[in-house]
């Protein structure tokens, strides 16, 4: 017994293939389909599933590179960890994990103010108009990332569980806007030619619409990636993650696909161009048009609710698993690797807690709602400035062979990294607000860094 008392603290093994399988489908579909596919319909017309199928495309050539160094490295801290050990910069790991944490941090908060959005709206549906107006939903979004805190902080189990709950609940819902869709096809209300349709209102060509909307796209197709840092949490990672991932990525898009098609089949040009305009109604006008008997206006939001909930869980799961490994790895202060007693990282997970309630604060001052769709946009810039820096890791650490790893068909690495590259690029339709952000993000992460390094010279 005494051996043990000195034994560092370790996660808890609990996630099996199904788990895993529900947390990635899970965290893939999350608010982005609710959010995105609107703007999809406005940019390109019926045409609107080529974007998530292109998106598709991307995140699978980059998580062939992810399932080639997790499979190798299989500790948490992801893309931070690949990049440390590839290029060995202390720097460059630090912005690195600070551009992730933010992605992840901002994304839960963003999901936080909408869910607190829809859950009053849901409300008001009711008869329970409570008239807490601003201040109210930001209140309601800060209560609820501490409720995520708690659930985390019970264990990865609990957390994990909650998962497979709202995933199943998030299934169930574009299940139903899928079968609506069908239902109309199969009953000829529906033009079902409106698939093979392409609208350019923004006159800008097929290339740089479908360009733009990929780029859209890809933020409802993030989400895989967070799977890299519950490694530590999973039972045999090296033989059933390969295999996992790629079929929640499967799972993904054509769901993603179906509820594209149900919308441009159910709503007519001139209802895709006033949806475009109000973020998120478009799975919800699907079912009130195709299903006029159906109470969706009472019941849909409570459904959006639940989805955007997964999402942030899981972006604050992996936060905290990521702040834990980096500190294990002594990229940031110790104190941040803690384990509780129900072995989970408390620490990190008060920690990127903070971050997010602050975050949340920040974006109700702003105002405008275009506050949001900014930071949803900035989200997708970073992660694919991150996974652009993953696939070159991939390329690099080659040299290091582990038996039993997965690998990458040769090419794929540097082709996933240029198709990352290129959807970074202004070309792609990203107002300039975006970079800024990403911009000053980045110097923050800078200005921490310095702090650390002179914190740890010091001591």
């Amino acid at each position: 017994m005494a051996a043990d008392v000195h034994r560092p603290a370790t996660l808890a093994r609990v996630m099996g293939p199904r788990l895993l399988l529900l947390f990635i489908v899970g965290d893939i579909l999350g608010a982005g389909v609710y959010a995105v596919t609107g703007q999809l319909a406005g940019l390109v017309g019926g045409v609107a599933w080529l974007p998530f199928l292109l998106a598709f495309v991307v995140a699978t050539l980059t998580a062939l590179s992810y399932l080639e160094l997790v499979t190798k490295y299989p500790q948490a801290a992801g893309a931070a960890l690949y990049a440390h050990r590839a290029f060995g910069i202390h720097l460059v790991t630090f912005l690195v994990a600070f551009a992730v944490v933010s992605s992840g941090i901002t994304s839960a908060a963003t999901s936080s103010h909408v869910l607190a959005q829809n859950l009053l709206a849901g409300l008001e549906g009711l008869g329970l108009d409570l008239g807490l107006g601003r201040t109210g939903t930001t209140a309601v979004a800060m209560a609820f990332m501490v409720v995520l805190a708690v659930v985390n902080l019970r264990g990865v189990g609990e957390s994990v569980k909650f998962n497979v709950i709202l995933t199943l609940v998030e299934i169930t819902a574009l299940g139903v806007v899928i079968g609506v869709g069908f239902w109309v096809i199969a009953r000829g209300d529906g033009d079902f030619s409106r698939v093979v349709v392409f609208d350019d209102p923004g006159d800008k060509g097929l290339f740089l619409a479908v360009t733009a909307a990929t780029s859209i796209a890809f933020f409802a197709m993030v989400g895989f990636e967070d799977s890299v840092n519950m490694v530590e949490e999973t039972k045999d990672p090296e033989r059933i993650f390969p295999r996992v991932m790629l079929t929640g990525l499967g799972i993904a898009v054509l769901l993603y696909m179906l509820v594209a098609v149900s919308v441009v089949v159910v709503l007519t040009p001139g209802q895709l161009e006033v949806i475009n305009q109000s973020a998120g109604r478009a799975l919800l006008e699907v079912v009130a048009t195709g299903s006029p008997g159906f109470p969706i206006d009472k019941v849909f939001p409570f459904m959006a609710v639940f989805a955007v909930a997964n999402t942030a869980l899981i972006n604050m799961l992996m936060a905290s698993r990521l702040l834990y490994g980096l500190a294990r790895q002594r990229v940031l202060p110790g104190v941040l690797g803690r384990v509780s007693s129900r072995q989970v990282p408390w620490t990190g997970i008060l920690f990127s807690t903070g971050l997010a309630l602050a975050l949340i604060w920040y974006v109700a001052g702003q105002a405008d709602s275009n506050v949001v769709g900014q930071l949803a946009g900035t989200t997708s810039l970073l992660t694919l400035a991150v996974f652009a820096v993953v696939n070159v890791a991939c390329l690099v650490l080659r040299r290091e062979r582990v038996a039993g790893a997965f690998r990458a068909p040769g090419p794929v690495p540097l082709l996933a990294g240029t198709l990352c590259l290129f959807l970074i690029g202004p070309w792609a339709g990203r107002p300039g607000q975006q970079y800024a952000l990403a911009a000053v993000l980045m110097l923050l992460g800078m200005a921490l860094w310095a702090l650390t390094r002179l914190s740890a010279r010091r001591r």
